[in-house]
């Protein structure tokens, strides 16, 4: 019987068929790129048997999205979200595929690396802020929440597969193939976003300029304390403890002795538990409790580190690991369907671009520090540290939600409201963030 209710409950967003177009393609698309994720990294690795050069790979592919994200939220809310996504998905493509070209022709270089990172950096500061605002227009307002668990499923469904994929593919043919096959995978979501036939975008009456209409979104996110706050630690997590991922190939070759194939399975590992997180936040049918999830994750991810940091044996980092992607995406995921969840839609793309810098922006500093940390004290001591600072962060917003649910409470219902739809808060509950 709870099979019977739970399913339809996890899967009511492909009731739309946009949304089914939008899924089946970046389930395709998404397994590549984290081939081509764990294959450069380890290209990299290969190549310089540096930390610090591993942190600057990180550094170059992610700080375009936090230097351009706001243009890319501007340009989300006035322009075509579904054009903008054909255009940023075929420019990645034509990146993978070159990419691929230079190391199956053995004269690739690291200095060429770097420059493909940086462009792919810049694709997706544009592609991020426009997808998050357009799964918003693929469903309905009461399915929301659910259409961004499921996006989350999948995102950690292909992290899950594409690891363990890459690890197998490049021990055996190398890291080239897993850069073409991404290359090829483009096509199926650009094939997608073509059949799909979304709303068109409502702009905005008053002519503004471009830096106005940045400084409003900015404004937004910092004078609403719930959305401020939910930034700030998503922010700080990217920031001290995404980077373990980054030192990764290092703490597989170096500390635990694994290769290749351990890298990839150490990547899976994280993959399985991120799965777990996204497909409990996907039975969920309200908002109700997200704030004390975000909380609570936060903690939980910081100590999964620690531990992880502490650990000599393959098969406990990878234990550990599961956990510690369970705790990351329940924070995440929890982050992102509340401020969907109050934001005015005239500002979604804005709000989404600084939600994109605080989840992919800070990433490449961390990196960068990570990287430089990591070469006087090592790459477990470094984990550890990230680890700390997420515990830290995550006891501060545990104390602050009290303070945070009459305006979160006042925000979304607004929200509901203005969108025409009943709120997304539980029969004879008025407090959508515990």
């Amino acid at each position: 019987m709870l099979r019977a209710v739970a399913l339809p409950r996890a899967l009511r967003a492909l009731q739309s068929r946009n949304y089914r177009l939008f899924a089946s393609g970046q389930l395709a698309s998404l397994i590549g790129t984290w081939m081509q994720t764990v294959a450069q990294s380890w290209l990299v690795y290969r190549l310089t048997d540096s930390a610090l050069l591993l942190g600057l790979t990180g550094f170059a592919s992610q700080i375009p999205v936090f230097v351009l994200a706001p243009l890319g939220g501007v340009i989300a809310d006035q322009v075509d979200r579904r054009r903008i996504l054909i255009w940023t998905q075929a420019t990645m493509m034509v990146l993978a595929l070159l990419l691929a070209a230079l190391t199956l022709a053995g004269v690739v270089e690291v200095w060429q690396i770097f420059v493909l990172a940086a462009l792919l950096g810049v694709a997706n500061a544009f592609d991020i802020p426009a997808r998050q605002a357009f799964v918003v227009s693929l469903v309905a307002r009461s399915a929301l929440p659910n259409a961004i668990a499921l996006n989350s499923s999948m995102f950690n469904g292909a992290r899950m597969l594409g690891p363990a994929v890459a690890g197998v593919v490049v021990a055996a043919v190398g890291e080239g193939w897993c850069f073409l096959i991404n290359g090829v995978s483009y096509v199926g979501v650009i094939a997608a976003l073509l059949l799909i036939r979304a709303p068109g975008l409502a702009r905005p009456p008053a002519a503004i300029s471009a830096w106005a209409k940045v400084v409003e979104g900015f404004a937004f996110s910092w004078n609403t304390p719930p959305v401020r706050a939910l930034l700030l630690l998503l922010g700080l997590i990217s920031l001290m403890g995404m980077p373990y991922a980054v030192l990764m190939p290092i703490v597989a070759d170096r500390v635990l002795d694994a290769g290749a194939s351990g890298y990839g399975l150490l990547m899976s590992a994280s993959g399985v538990g991120a799965l777990g997180g996204a497909a409990s936040l996907a039975v969920r049918r309200t908002v109700r409790g997200l704030g004390t999830w975000v909380a609570v994750s936060a903690c939980g991810f910081g100590v999964c580190l620690l531990l992880f940091s502490l650990s000599r044996s393959l098969w406990l980092s990878a234990a550990l690991l599961v956990p510690a992607g369970f705790f990351m995406m329940i924070e995440m995921a929890s982050s992102n369907t509340l401020i969907q969840a109050m934001v005015p839609d005239r500002l979604r793309g804005r709000v989404m671009s600084v939600y994109s810098m605080m989840f992919m922006g800070m990433a490449p500093l961390g990196a960068l520090m990570a990287g430089s940390l990591a070469e006087p004290i090592g790459a477990p001591a470094t984990i550890a540290f990230g680890g700390g600072a997420c515990i830290v962060g995550g006891v501060f917003f545990a104390r602050r939600i009290p303070a945070l649910r009459g305006p979160a409470r006042a925000l979304i219902a607004t929200q509901e409201m203005s969108a025409g739809a009943p709120a997304i808060i539980e029969p004879g509950s008025t407090n959508p963030v515990r």
